[in-house]
C-alpha cells in the first residue's frame, strides 16, 4: 500500500521547501564538518584544551552529519521535529567545539553562520532571530566564562565584539532576505487567486480586478484609464482602499495619458517633476518634465506614481499605482506581469459579451426563420383558405362553415407554436432540447397540419432502425420537411408529397417527391452546383449545412425531387 504524505493545513508554506531546504543544510553540514575536520589534521598549530576529546567529537559529528544527509535524501518527506531536534543538537555541539577549542576565539566561530542559514532557510525571519539569540547568548556566556572564571589571558575584547557585531549583522541580512522571500511567495500566492470567475458588468469587473492589482502591487489607491476599441468614451477608474469609482468621459479628456515617448513603457514618477525611471531607455522631449497629463495627475492627487501600459485585443489604457510605501523601481517588472493578467480579464469580459451579442443576434436569425418557415406559412395558407371561404359564403354554406372551423384549428396550432417559440427564448433554452423522441411520429404530426392548411396529402416511407432521436435534431429535421412540403404545396400547386427517410452509415437519407410544376429550373444540380448557382430555397440549404448536410435537387414540369442527406448525431 503507497504511504499517503499529507501537508498540515497550519504548516506554513515554504518557498524554498521544506524538504529541500533540509537536504540543502544535511549536505552543507557534511562538508563543513569533514573540511574542518581535515583542516585541523592538516595544520594543529591552534591549541587546543581538550584536543583529543575535540577531535574525537568532530569526527563523531562528520558521522552524524553523513547519517541526516543520507537520511534526508533518501527520505520524500521531512518531519518538523527532527528538524528541530536536529537544529539544537547543532547548536548544542557548536558551542561545545567552541568551549573545546579557543573559547570566544575559536576557528569553530563559523558555524554559527552556518546555524544562522540553516535556521532562516527552515524557518525564515523567526529562524534567523531565535537561532541568532541562540547564538549570541552561547557566545557571550563563553567569553564571560573566560574571563571570569579561567581568567583566559589570551582573551581578545576586540575580537570578541567584532564577532558579536558580526553575529548580528548577519542576522539582519538574513532577515530582510526572508522577508523578501516572504513579499514574493506572498506575490505569486496573490497572482495565483486572481479571480477566474467574472461578473456580467464592467463596473464589477473593474472593482473585482482592481482589488487583485492593488492586492498583489500594495498599492492603497489605482487607477485605470482606458479605451475601448468599439466605443469612442474613455473610461477612467478609481480603487482608492477597497472603495470603487468609474466615470465615462468625453474622447481627449485624459489623452494621451502620458506623453508619447513613454506610451509603451512602465516606468516610476516620483513626482510632478520628477524625471521618469523606465524599463527600457527612453528620452523624453524638451519641456517634458511631468510624464503625465496634468488633468489626469490633479484629478488624482497623483504624486508618486507607477505607471504601467495596459494592452488587450479589445481595449487599451494604463494603469497607475498610487502612494504605495512598495512603489519602488523592483515593481516595475512584477507591474508588468499583473498588467497581463488585468487585460486578460478585461478581454475576457469583452470575448463574453460578444459571444453573448452575437448569440443574441443569431438567437433572433433562428427565430425568424422559424416564424417564417412555421407560423407565417401556415397564416399564409389560412388566409388563402380565408379567401376561398369568401367566395363561396353564399353558394355553400355548409361547405364555408367546414373551412372557418378547419381555419379556426389552425389558428389554435399556431399559438401553441408560438408559445413555443417564446418559452425556447428563455434562459433554460440555452442547454438545448434534451431527451429523445419518435423522428417518424413528429413528421406524421407534421403532415397532418400540412395536409389541414395547405391541401396537401403526405405519404411516409420510412426505413429507420433507430427512430428515436434526441429532440434537437427531430425538430430541425421537422422544420427542413416543413419548409420543403411548403414550398412544394405554395410555390409548386402541389397536391401529393411522398417523404422517404432511411438510415445509413451514421446519415439519414431524406428524399421528398412532389406533383407540382417544379422549380423556376428544370434539371438535375448537386449541392455544389447549388450554391455556385445560387439555386434552390435559401433558407433550406442553410438549414442543411448547419447540420452538416447536402442538397440535391431535381426539377421538372411534373414535380420536383429533393434528396437531402444529414449526419445522424453521435447520441443515436
Amino acid at each position: 500500500m503507497a504511504d499517503l504524505i499529507r501537508v498540515p493545513q497550519s504548516a506554513e508554506p515554504g518557498g524554498f521547501g521544506q524538504g529541500r531546504a533540509d537536504r540543502v543544510i544535511a549536505s552543507g553540514r557534511v562538508l563543513l564538518a569533514a573540511v574542518s575536520l581535515v583542516a585541523i589534521w592538516l595544520d594543529p598549530s591552534e591549541p587546543f584544551i581538550y584536543a583529543r576529546l575535540a577531535y574525537t567529537l568532530l569526527a563523531l559529528y562528520v558521522a552524524y552529519s553523513l547519517v541526516l544527509a543520507v537520511a534526508a535524501w533518501s527520505s520524500r518527506s521531512s518531519s518538523p521535529r527532527l528538524g528541530v531536534v536536529t537544529h539544537v543538537v547543532d547548536l548544542a555541539l557548536f558551542s561545545l567545539f567552541l568551549y573545546l577549542t579557543e573559547g570566544p576565539t575559536s576557528p569553530f566561530f563559523v558555524y554559527f553562520t552556518f546555524a544562522l542559514v540553516s535556521g532562516t532557510l527552515r524557518w525564515r525571519r523567526r529562524g534567523a532571530i531565535w537561532t541568532a539569540a541562540a547564538a549570541l547568548v552561547s557566545f557571550n556566556s563563553l567569553a564571560i566564562f573566560a574571563v571570569v572564571v579561567r581568567h583566559d589571558p589570551d582573551f581578545e575584547l576586540n575580537r570578541f565584539i567584532i564577532r558579536s557585531v558580526y553575529l548580528v549583522v548577519i542576522t539582519g541580512l538574513l532577515v530582510y532576505y526572508a522577508e523578501y522571500e516572504e513579499r514574493g511567495r506572498s506575490e505569486i500566492r496573490a497572482l495565483a487567486q486572481w479571480p477566474r470567475e467574472q461578473p456580467g458588468d464592467i463596473e464589477p469587473l473593474v472593482a473585482q480586478v482592481l482589488g487583485s492589482a492593488a492586492a498583489v502591487l500594495g498599492a492603497p489607491r489605482l487607477v485605470l484609464h482606458w479605451e475601448d476599441t468599439d466605443e469612442p468614451w474613455e473610461y477612467v477608474a478609481l480603487w482608492d482602499h477597497g472603495r470603487v469609482s468609474t466615470e465615462v468621459v468625453s474622447p481627449g479628456t485624459y489623452e494621451p495619458a502620458v506623453v508619447p515617448a513613454l506610451a509603451a513603457a512602465a516606468f516610476l514618477c516620483t513626482g510632478r517633476s520628477e524625471p521618469a525611471l523606465k524599463l527600457a531607455a527612453v528620452r523624453l522631449e524638451s519641456g517634458e518634465r511631468d510624464p503625465i497629463h496634468p488633468a489626469l495627475r490633479t484629478r488624482f492627487a497623483m504624486d508618486a506614481v507607477l505607471s504601467f501600459p495596459v494592452e488587450g485585443e479589445h481595449f487599451h489604457g494604463r494603469l497607475f499605482a498610487l502612494d504605495g510605501p512598495q512603489l519602488t523601481a523592483d515593481a516595475l517588472v512584477l507591474g508588468k506581469v499583473v498588467c497581463g493578467f488585468v487585460a486578460g480579464s478585461m478581454d475576457h469580459f469583452h470575448l463574453l459579451r460578444r459571444l453573448q451579442l452575437a448569440a443574441a443576434a443569431q438567437e433572433r436569425v433562428r427565430l425568424s426563420r422559424d416564424l417564417h418557415d412555421g407560423v407565417l406559412q401556415s397564416l399564409t395558407g389560412a388566409a388563402l383558405k380565408l379567401r376561398t371561404a369568401a367566395s363561396t359564403l353564399t353558394t355553400a354554406p355548409e361547405a364555408t362553415r367546414d373551412r372557418l372551423m378547419e381555419i379556426e384549428r389552425v389558428l389554435a396550432d399556431e399559438q401553441r407554436e408560438l408559445r413555443l417559440l417564446v418559452r425556447q427564448l428563455g434562459p433554460e433554452a440555452l442547454e438545448g432540447p434534451v431527451g429523445e423522441t419518435s423522428l417518424l411520429d413528429a413528421l406524421r404530426d407534421l403532415g397532418l397540419k400540412l395536409e389541414g392548411v395547405w391541401d396537401l396529402h403526405v405519404i411516409f416511407e420510412a426505413d429507420l432502425p433507430a427512430d428515436r432521436l434526441p429532440r434537437g435534431f427531430v425538430y430541425q429535421v421537422s422544420r427542413i420537411v416543413q419548409e420543403a412540403l411548403v414550398n412544394a404545396a405554395r410555390h409548386g400547386r402541389a397536391s401529393e408529397a411522398r417523404v422517404q427517410l432511411a438510415a445509413r452509415d451514421g446519415r439519414l437519407e431524406l428524399g421528398i417527391k412532389d406533383n407540382g410544376r417544379g422549380f423556376a429550373f428544370q434539371g438535375s444540380y448537386d449541392h455544389a452546383m447549388l450554391r455556385e448557382r445560387r439555386l434552390g430555397p435559401v433558407s433550406l440549404k442553410d438549414r442543411v449545412g448547419e447540420l452538416g448536410g447536402t442538397l440535391a435537387i431535381e426539377s421538372a414540369e411534373t414535380g420536383a425531387r429533393l434528396d437531402i442527406s444529414l449526419l445522424l448525431p453521435v447520441e443515436a
